[in-house]
């Protein structure tokens, strides 16, 4: 096969004439120009020195030559990769086409491959046999080609696994004995379990060609199984295409389409089979009904789910019904209870347990579960032995009656011992006992150990070679707690102790709501597999009510789709009678898929033929004709020609003013581009981008606020003490600045309504009794403030303190009133060893005007557990100090540097410390708890003289 050819290969003679076009463009004398008639103006012309040229520029020439070229080649129509009919016409063409669920994502490619064939047998006039894999009946006798492209066109992709051996049958008898030229098999790609047959069948056909014809196969993915876990539901699924690794979502759909859960496939390169797990509630996994490979809308990529996945239905049966005055001592309140969420529990109306059997059997339940149910009467035996064989799942919880039963119950696991083991009792222990790891096998598997669970009665059970294999739990001691054995599709489980707490405190646990659940898990949804008549050998049949077309779509057009006949406890599979769907009634049905669990996807293998085989991709991409591209590349090159010329015979000189239109065109889009860019969002404006414009009142002095430290305090509405406050944290800040590097600005008065807090690491407010009361939303600023990691200074000024159980004044009782509106942590007085008696200077008291008060700060850890929920979210900085001690009096100084105010008694010393303690407190509030680091110790220890 030749990698390039022409479909009009005459036409490539054209190219001779190249060379005369060359000649002719080269002696075409230029247009003529058009001059002005005034003389002086034609004499101007004359004394020009310029000469027009008499041949066309050879750069231009060769343009021209470009585009004659393209038209000539375009007109020849070549083509890459094109395909070579090479059928053999010894014989009709036998057309062997897949059509089943993989094909779907690719069928017009199929179509067409099979198109091009037929036309081929038509070129070589020699008839056609097409035959579809898929389909339950074949019409395989030649025919025309007319024919049987109406077969095709008739065809589309159907749910199934092609059977490529009835297919190979039907074209054997439609030839009779006749000799194919060619048989061609456009596969799937995926091997068939009767392809051996199938291929050995082909050959016997004696054609003189077979060809196989197939796609890429990277579509070719289908789940599987679906397991509904304890915790998660797992899905297998499984691949042709295994060159690489692959990852894909698994999504998990309601009846009505919508998506509730997902999981990931994660195909490792060279494998052909992945799981993965979606995790979710169970409430929520009861409404899937079916998986979906994201991207893939094949029937293989999709997986119904049956009643199978949904709610069981859970019977309840108990020796005795209890007290409904006392509920938490009936047997089955704690079972309801940890399995209404995700059961339906069902109890009969009846105690009679002969009538309530019976009724109980005929709603074909999950599960059974007995509580303390010793003897049965004896004509409900057989029934429910028939139920569990079928897949009922039973189970048992001990109590007094199970341990008086006889030994020989059928309807226990394992033989028990007569009585219960009993802490105190005769098989008792010395102490209660606590559940054991759970083995590594069964439901339980995977559970963590409540060491909080103890058993003090139970019953025992014979020792037993498999007994081991037998226990899903045991206890410390090794004896089992919970048993199980299988009976044919079903299983009976074993508590060996009692449904309600007077046994053990398992039932009071989480664990038993988890254990309940796994093992309802394991039992049958929708029940067991049929009635009672499906003992002897009946199967339930079931109607086609929704069917699953090649696309992965469910559809109400049943088709000539059969009813299936289901046997007990087995799985489904499609078949050309029976197509993946939902069989039964909107009441309940039975899913069927594509593929059995444990499908593994295989290559198709055609070397049963013993014969060579040409193997051929899929129609629609090999060829390509290359007549768009030189036609558009002529388009091309005549446009740029014919701009060239404008330009050569002065088209665009002669616009009037054009330099001047060009100019003006310019600046208009320039203006235009920065008018665009001013409106879009997020641009500044142009009165924002000035220096200085747009300014809010007020920035300048914010700016300042948070470039230097400011000392700010609470104004009271009193001048004097207004006055004072100033004063005093104006001589603090001049103290700062004199003995350490901290230089605060002017001190700010705040209106706490109103003025903005988060500036200043501490506020000073002096209470005043006479003092308009601050409103609520005031109150709650300053409660946000202190949240947010700042500090309020409250001083009384009044010598006193009525945190210590002491006396109050009005001060106090206005401070007490502020605070009742804020959620305050619980205080104390400065201890000896907190950062703030150390912060800068050493003290042990903070002494201002008075020295009566303590300084009351946050309490430390252990008086946190009071559940108070105000805690500074600075560096273990407290949200708040109080003092009655009146610092800004102590602070306070005039204009000149001198105290306004006295100390009591009059001590400058005291003064002195006043200010220590103000340093101190401002360090504190820089700083945090910095000087609470253990690198500080020695210095301080050696200040100390210790």
């Amino acid at each position: 096969m030749s990698a390039l050819i022409f479909a009009n290969p005459a036409i490539l003679f054209g190219l001779i004439a190249l060379p005369v076009i060359w000649w002719l463009l080269r002696l075409t004398p230029p247009r003529p120009k058009t001059e002005v008639f005034p003389p002086l103006r034609i004499l101007a012309t004359v004394l020009k020195r310029e000469e027009t040229p008499s041949k066309s520029p050879w750069w231009l020439t060769l343009l021209r030559m470009l585009l004659a070229a393209a038209v000539i080649l375009a007109i020849a129509d070549p083509v890459m990769n094109p395909r070579a009919n090479s059928l053999n016409a010894g014989g009709p063409l036998v057309l062997v086409v897949d059509n089943g669920w993989a094909t779907a994502t690719d069928w017009e490619r199929r179509v067409q491959t099979a198109r091009l064939l037929i036309d081929d047998a038509e070129s070589a006039d020699v008839p056609v046999s097409i035959t579809f894999t898929a389909n339950a009946s074949h019409e395989a006798v030649p025919g025309t080609a007319a024919a049987a492209r109406d077969k095709l066109k008739a065809a589309n992709p159907r749910p199934l696994v092609p059977d490529r051996a009835r297919t190979a049958q039907a074209i054997r008898e439609a030839m009779n004995g006749t000799r194919p030229g060619t048989l061609a098999i456009l596969s799937d790609g995926m091997a068939a379990a009767s392809d051996n047959d199938a291929m050995s069948a082909f050959a016997a056909l004696s054609p003189a060609e077979m060809r196989l014809v197939e796609g890429d196969g990277h579509s070719a993915v289908a789940l599987t199984d679906a397991v509904n876990n304890a915790a998660a539901m797992t899905v297998t699924a499984t691949r042709l295409s295994t060159a690489s690794a692959q990852q894909m979502n698994v999504n998990a759909l309601d009846a009505q389409g919508r998506a509730l859960a997902s999981g990931t496939l994660q195909f490792a390169a060279g494998a052909g089979t992945a799981t993965a797990e979606i995790a979710s509630p169970f409430e929520l996994r009861n409404d899937f009904a079916r998986l979906n490979i994201d991207g893939l809308a094949t029937a293989g990529a999709a997986h119904l789910l049956d009643d199978g996945f949904k709610r069981r239905r859970i019977a309840l049966l108990a020796g005795e019904s209890g007290s409904d005055f006392q509920p938490l001592l009936q047997p089955l309140y704690y079972i309801s209870r940890a399995l209404l969420p995700y059961a339906d529990v069902i109890q009969p109306n009846t105690a009679d347990l002969a009538v309530a059997i019976p009724q109980i059997l005929q709603g074909n339940p999950s599960a059974i579960i007995l509580a303390d149910v010793g003897r049965l009467p004896a004509e409900t035996y057989a029934p429910l032995q028939r139920w569990i064989a079928q897949g009922g799942t039973l189970i048992r919880f001990a109590g007094p009656r199970l341990a008086a039963a006889p030994a020989d119950d059928p309807l226990v696991p394992v033989i028990l011992r007569q009585g219960e083991r009993a802490l105190g009792g005769a098989m008792s222990w010395s102490e209660p006992q606590s559940l054991a790891d759970f083995p590594s096998f069964g439901p339980f598997a995977g559970m963590p150990r409540a060491a909080d669970i103890t058993v003090t009665r139970q019953v025992l059970a014979e020792p037993t070679p498999d007994l081991a294999e037998r226990t899903w739990a045991s206890l410390a001691d090794g004896t089992p707690l919970v048993t199980e054995k299988e009976v044919d599709a079903g299983r009976i489980v074993l508590f060996h102790t009692s449904a309600e707490a007077t046994w053990s405190n398992l039932p009071l646990s989480g664990n038993f709501v988890e254990m309940l659940r796994r093992l309802v898990q394991l039992a049958r949804a929708g029940g067991a597999a049929s009635s009672g008549s499906a003992a002897e050998g009946a199967t339930a049949t079931l109607a086609p009510y929704r069917l699953l077309t090649a696309d992965g779509v469910l559809t109400t057009e049943t088709g000539t789709a059969r009813p299936i006949a289901i046997a007990a406890n087995q799985v489904p599979v499609a078949s050309f009678d029976h197509p993946p769907g939902l069989y039964g009634t909107e009441d309940g049905f039975t899913a069927v898929n594509l593929l059995a669990p444990k499908t593994v996807i295989a290559r198709f293998d055609p070397t049963a033929a013993g014969r060579p085989i040409v193997r051929e991709g899929l129609a629609g991409g090999e060829a390509v004709s290359l007549r768009p591209a030189l036609f558009a590349a002529a388009f091309a090159l005549l446009i740029l020609d014919s701009i060239v010329v404008l330009f050569m015979n002065g088209a665009f000189s002669r616009v009037p003013g054009r330099r001047r239109t060009a100019g003006g065109a310019a600046a208009v889009i320039t203006a235009l581009a920065f008018g665009l860019f001013a409106l879009l969002p997020g641009q500044p404006q142009a009165q924002e981008m000035a220096p200085g414009a747009g300014a809010k009142p007020g920035d300048e002095q914010i700016l300042e606020r948070l470039d230097t430290t400011h000392l700010a305090y609470v104004v009271t509405g009193e001048r004097d003490v207004d006055s004072i406050s100033e004063q005093g944290l104006e001589g603090l800040s001049q103290f700062l600045t004199y003995r350490t590097t901290l230089e605060p600005g002017a001190p700010v008065g705040l209106d706490i309504t109103k003025d903005e807090l988060s500036f200043y690491p501490i506020i000073y407010w002096p209470i005043s009794a006479t003092a308009p009361m601050p409103s609520p939303a005031a109150i709650s600023r300053i409660d946000a403030y202190m949240r947010n990691g700042g500090t309020v200074l409250f001083d009384t000024r009044d010598q006193y303190s009525s945190l210590d159980g002491g006396g109050t004044t009005p001060n106090g009782e206005r401070l007490q009133a502020i605070l009742a509106n804020i959620d305050i942590p619980p205080l104390e007085p400065t201890p000896t060893d907190h950062v703030l008696t150390r912060s800068f200077y050493l003290l042990t008291n903070f002494p201002g005007r008075y020295t009566g008060s303590p300084l009351w700060v946050e309490a430390r850890q252990e008086a946190k557990s009071t559940g108070a929920q105000l805690s500074s979210s600075g560096d273990g900085v407290t949200p708040l100090l109080i003092t009655g001690n009146d610092f800004a009096g102590a602070w306070a100084v005039d204009s000149q540097g001198a105290a306004v105010l006295p100390t009591v008694p009059p001590d400058e010393m005291q003064r002195e410390y006043a200010y220590r303690s103000g340093v101190n407190i401002m360090m504190y509030m820089l700083t945090g708890n910095y000087k609470a680091d253990q690198v500080h110790v020695p210095a301080l220890l050696e200040r100390l003289g210790q």
